[in-house]
């Protein structure tokens, strides 16, 4: 495998990881709990992966500049921000919720899971 690989594992890791946030959902909505804490864990796994991989890759690679120009621009811009933005709150949001679901603080795991689901 080399560098140029790595954002098709991305997208897979990434594509994998929402799946598995799904079934998660679906898990917890029917009550299947321990079902839901082993699919959720996969899916922290697998976004983990996924965020050293991209660093990885953008470790080595770089910056890749945007050329396009026009209405696109502004476009691409306001949505790597806000992504960027969101993609920096979600990871210490997702240690904390996943922390205390496996401290089996439900309130509080709850709250924030609640909260992520929103965003």
């Amino acid at each position: 495998m080399s560098i140029h690989d790595l954002p098709a594992l991305n997208a897979a890791l990434n594509a994998t990881s929402g799946v598995l946030l799904v079934i998660a959902y679906a898990l917890i909505r029917a009550r299947r709990i321990e079902q839901h804490r082993k699919v959720m864990i996969a899916a922290f796994v697998t976004s983990s992966l996924f965020l050293v991989s991209y660093v990885v890759y953008h470790a080595q690679v770089g910056s890749v500049r945007f050329t396009r120009q026009g209405l696109v621009r502004p476009l691409y811009f306001t949505i790597l921000i806000t992504h960027v933005s969101l993609a920096a709150a979600v990871l210490p949001l997702s240690i904390v919720t996943l922390s205390r679901g496996l401290a089996a603080r439900y309130a509080q795991h709850r709250r924030i899971a609640r909260w992520m689901r929103r965003r």
